[in-house]
């Protein structure tokens, strides 16, 4: 009849004399708790074996644990200690009926376990925030989404009433890689196959590195150069720009009548719904503040809207008067948004292309009965 399992502080606890005595199942839930991730049986047993956690004189240690694992998995259900977090690749299971405590659950450096400071009282983050957050706290070490978005919801960071909150923040994540690329901005996340996302500043290193360190500097250079227009060549970069993007009927206005408005247009969504927008361009190095929001809004049309496109960015009561809701809105774009839409629509740049070839994340990868 198979034993218990002891909790897992008991676990942590246990001497090196002790561990001599303590079952397979034993050493991988010691081993999954100090990783802090979900791990490949390979590397579970390699660690297993390292720290002498468990002896075996079998021939094939990897195919014991693996079909232990599995066996385990298969039998007990949600009741298990494990759980499956990819092909190969297991983890703890903390809705098993004696789960380990969110304390112990979270990512450990060496024995100690790691903090997650969660949001203020009714603060919560976005998906992406929260996935930022929880990587922080692993000191670079990857984590499974799966694992990301469990921490989140026990630190409460999330306020989602979806059903599948962990598609929500993998979708999430591979949306916001997608989109930084495409505007040439640096990611935050790395996504390395089979699930598992880190943080880019902890793969600070290798091709990928280089061509952001390399995107980085041109889009410095690019915002230097856009600062450095004349008045009336910044007016129709934007206009080109809007136009790119989706607006009609763009107008640039004249430099002497323009009545703080700039450029007006048309921005169409699917041939659907058009809104009418005014926009004011800044070339300033200071950031815009609020009375400059009230002159745009000001000087709105009838069913205008309103937008402002600065080279700096904006202060906190200017961000604060756009977004007063008994008034109408007025949009704010700052140097760096602005250069990620010159970039995304090669608006003042181009794209060099490499090919790099790799490895697909299924070759070299055995079947779990291997």
């Amino acid at each position: 009849m198979a034993r218990s399992y002891p909790r897992t502080h008991e676990l942590t606890e246990l001497t090196m004399n002790e561990t001599s005595r303590i079952s397979v199942l034993d050493a991988v839930v010691t081993c999954l708790q100090d990783a802090g991730a979900p791990l490949h049986y390979r590397e579970i047993t390699k660690r297993i074996l390292a720290r002498g956690l468990w002896r075996t004189k079998g021939k094939t240690p990897e195919a014991t644990i693996n079909a232990q694992l599995s066996v385990n998995i298969k039998k007990k259900g949600k009741a298990s200690a494990f759980r499956r977090a990819g092909r190969g690749i297991f983890a703890l299971n903390t809705e098993r009926t004696d789960p380990v405590t969110q304390h112990q659950a979270m990512c450990r450096t060496e024995d100690r376990a790691l903090y997650v400071r969660g949001p203020k009282a009714g603060e919560k983050l976005s998906f992406t925030g929260s996935a930022c957050r929880i990587l922080e706290a692993c000191g670079g070490k990857p984590m499974h989404y799966r694992d990301i978005t469990r921490h989140a919801l026990e630190h409460e960071m999330l306020d989602t009433s979806g059903k599948t909150p962990e598609a929500t923040m993998y979708a999430q994540i591979l949306s916001e890689v997608k989109r930084r690329k495409g505007r040439g901005e640096q990611q935050r996340f790395m996504i390395l196959g089979k699930g598992m996302i880190t943080l880019a500043k902890w793969q600070a290193k290798g091709l990928a590195f280089q061509v952001e360190e390399a995107n980085r500097k041109a889009r410095k250079k690019l915002l230097t150069t856009v600062k450095g227009m004349s008045p009336g060549d910044f007016e129709d970069l934007i206009g080109r720009l809007l136009a790119t993007i989706g607006f009609e009927e763009v107008e640039v206005t004249s430099l002497s009548k323009d009545g703080g408005i700039d450029v007006r247009g048309t921005l169409v969504v699917g041939d659907v719904i058009r809104t009418r927008l005014a926009v004011q361009v800044k070339r300033w190095k200071q950031n815009v503040q609020a009375p400059v929001i009230q002159q745009v809004r000001g000087s709105l049309g009838a069913h205008e809207q309103g937008l402002i496109i600065s080279t700096s960015d904006f202060s906190k009561g200017a961000k604060q008067e756009a977004e007063r809701p008994d008034a109408t809105p007025v949009a704010l774009m700052n140097g760096e948004q602005l250069v990620a839409l010159l970039v995304e629509h090669e608006i003042g740049v181009r794209r060099t292309a490499f090919s790099l070839i790799e490895m697909g994340e299924d070759e070299g990868e055995p079947h779990e009965s291997d």
